[in-house]
């Protein structure tokens, strides 16, 4: 929860603070009336004010997240953001190339990381296992028309020969 009390010379009151869309929303709920704290029950109302804000820009963020979901997943050259192509050298010194996700995830709210090896699976399992990846944390239905971009989003890599 993004509402907080603030307690010092400045100011006496709560806090609420979201960013909504690239945007800072920061708006103040004083508990001081003519310059007095004011009693309990009031400063329970203005709580109550200032969770109801934070609850409504709580709404707006996932709104907006929802409406913004399919824009986000991709850059502007077309790739999918979070799955990267990379030569990984192995600790015997071969290079293997690999699909590697990272990604925050919404299903576990923490950093995932995780590759396939295009030597293991072939370029298009590889593929499609790191999409899969991609759509379980970032919660997006394998029937969408964003799973089937994101699908259809392969880089045209080369596999390495061992």
């Amino acid at each position: 929860m993004s509402v907080k009390l603030l307690d010092n010379e400045a100011f006496y009151g709560y806090r609420v603070r979201r960013t909504v869309n690239g945007k800072l929303y920061q708006e103040y709920y004083s508990l001081k009336k003519a310059g007095k704290r004011i009693g309990p029950r009031l400063k329970r109302k203005v709580e109550l004010e200032a969770i109801e804000r934070d609850e409504a820009l709580i709404e707006e963020q996932k709104r907006v997240k929802k409406q913004l979901k399919a824009s986000r997943c991709f850059n502007a050259n077309g790739s999918v953001k979070g799955i990267s192509y990379l030569l990984k050298t192995e600790k015997s010194g071969t290079v293997t190339p690999i699909f590697q996700v990272g990604i925050a995830s919404e299903l576990e709210d923490k950093i995932v990381c995780t590759s396939f090896s295009l030597n293991a699976h072939g370029k298009e399992l590889a593929w499609k296992k790191a999409v899969d990846a991609y759509a379980k944390h970032k919660v997006i239905g394998k029937n969408s028309k964003l799973f089937k971009q994101l699908s259809a989003a392969i880089p045209n890599v080369k596999k390495l020969r061992k």
